[in-house]
């Protein structure tokens, strides 16, 4: 089946490697990538969402310390690497605002 499909670029990038490695053409290397993912075991605890008593969607709360900016930025001040790493922050929290 022909299809037009638009991807993410990091999406794109992965199935135009795959593909050249494989040697395959891109749409047999995204066929055989979807079906290894449906394949793939189920991972336990995977969604995000749960039902509550009353049968409702709710968020999950999800076990672990939550990352801030600010200790992101306190973190890269005391790397080498300072500047790269506190504008790479920024630019990863920025996209998760949107």
């Amino acid at each position: 089946m022909r299809v037009n499909v638009k991807l993410d670029d990091d999406a794109h990038t992965f199935a135009f490697i795959y593909a050249q490695a494989r040697g395959l053409r891109m749409g047999k290397a995204i066929s055989e990538l979807l079906r290894r993912a449906e394949q793939a075991p189920p991972i336990a605890n995977a969604s995000l969402l749960t039902r509550n008593r009353h049968g409702r969607l709710v968020k999950r709360k999800v076990p672990g310390k939550v990352v801030t900016p600010a200790m992101v930025k306190k973190y890269a001040e005391d790397d080498p690497l300072k500047p790269f790493a506190y504008r790479a922050s920024l630019r990863f929290f920025s996209r998760m605002k949107s």
